[in-house]
């Protein structure tokens, strides 16, 4: 599945009022928001999951679909797991319903609305916490490390080694870099990786804050190859993660996020205007951590 990224499709991911695209471009979101999520209730899910299992796995389908149902279950609650980064065995028995397609907000920095962060030297990294090139900005905040296993549901659910993944967040104010009155020089909290044998790309942050509107989130893009992401090319999946409550909580109740404290208690997963068609089922991370110590989360991510 290949998508189109175009300014008319960006959604209303926007922390400042002024931002506001009007009546055309609600409805353009609204209308491009998920393809897939709407069509599957949790067991129909779960089903799926189990028969998309591919033929060399030795487990049995009763195995995978309690895999599948104890995943489900836990991204219904939104807590945290006890596995936060997801192994290729757990990836592949939980593999075969396709990640919801989103668009890439007004802040993507891809070229598609604005500045071209993925053509610039330095953008290929892993930690993404400081600003590179000329810019110098650290985002300050508790560390968080993701990991995304990405998986190739044409192919029997096998990794889709080689392939890019741009990801990219707001700092713990609700501020996205190169958008922000106050960012625009810098391009903290956005990077590019290449998926390694496993079909998977980790990279190092901070727990992005939460601002009015929407529930705390983090952006990706995924491409064919290197090639494709660092020259803006056509794009495979376009999706968010999104944060589980209890870490959420714990995270804003630390000095530094003040302004995301009054901001989650205006928004829930079935409210937010992303994830509420089916409450973030299938894009909720796992999550381990404290606030002390840092958080480690995990999201497959079927294409």
């Amino acid at each position: 599945m290949t998508t189109s990224r175009t300014p008319d499709q960006l959604d209303v991911d926007q922390p400042h009022p002024e931002h506001d695209r009007g009546l055309e471009f609600d409805l353009n979101t609204l209308m491009s928001r998920r393809t897939l999520g709407l069509f599957f209730g949790a067991s129909g899910a779960v089903a799926a999951l189990a028969a998309c299992t591919p033929a060399g796995n030795t487990g049995s389908t009763s195995s995978a679909t309690s895999t599948a149902t104890a995943s489900f279950s836990a991204a219904s609650s939104g807590s945290a797991t006890s596995s936060a980064a997801p192994t290729l065995t757990r990836a592949i028995a939980e593999c075969g319903v396709e990640i919801p397609q989103e668009t890439a907000g007004p802040y993507p920095g891809d070229g598609s609305n604005g500045p071209n962060v993925l053509e610039a030297s330095g953008v290929v990294r892993r930690d993404i916490t400081s600003s590179f090139g000329t810019a110098s900005a650290k985002a300050e905040g508790v560390p968080l490390t993701f990991t995304l296993t990405l998986l190739d549901n044409a192919n029997g659910c096998t990794p889709l080694a080689g392939a890019a993944v741009y990801a990219w967040h707001c700092d713990r104010d609700g501020k996205y870099s190169m958008y922000d009155s106050s960012l625009k020089s810098e391009n903290y909290l956005r990077g590019v990786q290449q998926a390694d044998a496993n079909g998977q790309v980790t990279f190092t942050s901070i727990f992005p804050g939460a601002y009015s509107g929407r529930w705390p989130h983090i952006h990706f893009e995924v491409f064919q190859s290197m090639n494709n992401a660092t020259a803006a090319g056509q794009v495979l999946a376009v999706s968010q993660i999104a944060l589980p409550q209890a870490a959420c909580d714990t995270v804003y109740a630390t000095p530094g996020y003040e302004r995301s404290i009054t901001n989650m208690t205006r928004t829930t997963l079935k409210s937010d205007n992303v994830f509420g068609d089916d409450g973030g089922i299938y894009q909720l991370a796992t999550m381990t951590g404290s606030a002390a110590a840092g958080y480690t989360a995990g999201l497959n991510v079927t294409i």
